[in-house]
């Protein structure tokens, strides 16, 4: 057992079954044997550092999640494949039908018989129907009746989809992308800064931290344990400005007499949490973030994000969220 690792257990004063019981109290959801101190536990992009495997393919695949949180470029050129694809499949059945069944204004203009079968189906599925191709025979106005129903559903479809990416509300909060350890009042803090970087506005926003560590038991070996951090303030009423969230390291604190060494040796990591209320669209919000041992600026302070004026209204310069100055701590 490392000298670090023993003063951490020290610290927690406690017999292998209370910290145990401890621990289970304290676990935000990670449980206790997640011990590799390679990886982080919560991704910077809020998400979970967690695979699932082995589950059923309709499962894997979540297709609605997908399609309601991938970005807007991918979203829109999976419309364009499946748009295309449905269209090339259809225009296939209808060469498999014959070309010859559908009746055409002018054959010069189409390029051969497959692209009058593809623009066919696009007028089709999408109900457009100019005219100058039309079905000639039973089967082809049967397959394309079966197509307008399957276009009607398809599009129906999509307009929810827009329609839900549209309506739903997300927290852009941006945080630093580096903690700090800097003095807070007469002892030092560990802190860190967030912004609403849209005009949109957020009430009732509440943050909670936890501190991740690994801990040896009396037998030597490793488990993970949390403890939730006090902060100077969990929670604002508004948030028009930026907000930074401060843990005072009192005696009380796990981080107190820790070093940054110590912060290594155990892997630490800083786990958050946020919610709020978005008022335009009356639904709450939440985020997820984290910073680990070596994401810990330590003697140093946030500038100020204010442009020094007191004109009204308030410039507050989002560059200046990451900015620094180094501070000797108390």
């Amino acid at each position: 057992m490392n000298t670090a690792n023993q003063r951490l257990f020290n610290q927690t004063g406690k017999g292998s079954n209370l910290v145990e019981q401890e621990v289970q109290r304290d676990d935000i959801g990670f449980g206790t044997k997640l011990t590799d101190s390679r990886s982080r536990l919560v991704n910077q992009d809020g998400t979970f550092n967690i695979v699932r495997v082995n589950g059923t393919l309709w499962d894997r695949l979540n297709v609605y999640n997908r399609l309601i949180t991938m970005g807007w470029l991918q979203f829109m050129s999976w419309l364009v494949v499946f748009y295309v694809t449905a269209n090339t499949f259809f225009a296939g059945v209808y060469m498999l039908a014959g070309p010859d069944m559908l009746k055409a204004a002018s054959e010069k203009a189409l390029y051969g018989p497959f692209w009058k079968c593809f623009f066919f189906s696009s007028q089709t599925l999408t109900t457009v129907g100019y005219g100058h191709i039309a079905p000639d025979s039973f089967l082809t106005s049967s397959i394309a009746a079966f197509e307008s129903m399957v276009g009607l559903l398809a599009f129906a479809l999509a307009t929810g989809l827009l329609y839900g990416r549209f309506s739903r509300s997300v927290a852009h909060i941006r945080f630093s992308k580096q903690a700090v350890l800097a003095p807070y009042l007469d002892v030092n803090g560990w802190m860190f800064r967030i912004i609403n970087t849209r005009s949109n506005q957020l009430v009732n926003l509440e943050v909670s931290v936890s501190m991740s560590r690994l801990e040896p038991r009396a037998d030597g070996t490793l488990y993970r344990k949390y403890y939730g951090l006090s902060l100077e303030r969990n929670k604002v009423a508004f948030f028009p400005t930026n907000w930074t969230i401060v843990h005072p390291i009192t005696q009380n604190s796990p981080l107190y007499g820790c070093t940054p060494e110590d912060l290594e040796a155990s892997d630490t990591e800083f786990l958050i949490s946020l919610q709020a209320l978005d008022d335009t669209f009356v639904q709450n919000v939440h985020t997820r973030f984290s910073y680990r041992f070596d994401e810990v600026l330590w003697g140093y302070k946030f500038r100020p994000m204010f442009d020094g004026t007191q004109t009204m209204p308030i410039q507050l310069d989002l560059t200046k969220l990451d900015d620094v100055q180094e501070t000797p701590l108390n």
